[in-house]
């Protein structure tokens, strides 16, 4: 029972319907991306085989190597907002694993940064592979016009939800 609310909780607004029933299509099709969207990260973290704090982690440390950072354990820190202690413990098993290596920093010998090995890389790229090729496998079989309907459509609703003002935390 519980496991059944849950996979239809997705199915709601928690707003007034659209007033069209164009629009209500629409509503529809958006919250079952959402859930879509929910069950590829579950099935990523099963694929994964690590925790999703770990999966989470690591996916984080991978782009900040693929986009040239030099990321620390005090940035992953703020990057999965959770504590030091947790942080510690995460990074200690993601190097145990060998999905992750301690470079010591060029200047500071009391710091080091965090890189992803190859396997690392891998595991992640693996976990997220198939969701990112579904997505644009579709989007190769749209016409320009339905690509570009589709892509003004979503970037509405997106800076719409943007525009939301933030929780004072965030």
């Amino acid at each position: 029972m519980p496991k059944t609310v849950v996979r239809h909780e997705g199915e709601h607004l928690y707003a007034n319907q659209p007033q069209t029933e164009s629009g209500q299509r629409l509503s529809a099709v958006v919250l079952r991306m959402r859930q879509a969207e929910r069950l590829q990260a579950e099935r990523a973290v099963r694929r994964s085989e690590l925790s999703a704090v770990d999966l989470a982690a690591l996916r984080y440390l991978v782009q900040g190597h693929r986009d040239g950072r030099d990321l620390s354990p005090k940035d992953v820190i703020i990057m999965l907002a959770t504590s030091s202690a947790t942080v510690t413990n995460v990074l200690e098993r993601l190097v145990n694993r060998g999905y992750l290596a301690r470079v010591q920093h060029p200047k500071d010998r009391r710091a080091h940064y965090l890189v992803p090995t190859e396997l690392g890389i891998r595991h992640v790229d693996d976990a997220y592979h198939a969701r990112d090729a579904a997505v644009v496998s579709v989007i190769d079989g749209l016409t320009d016009v339905e690509a570009d309907a589709a892509a003004a459509v979503l970037r509405r609703i997106a800076d719409a939800l943007e525009a939301i003002a933030p929780i004072e935390s965030d």
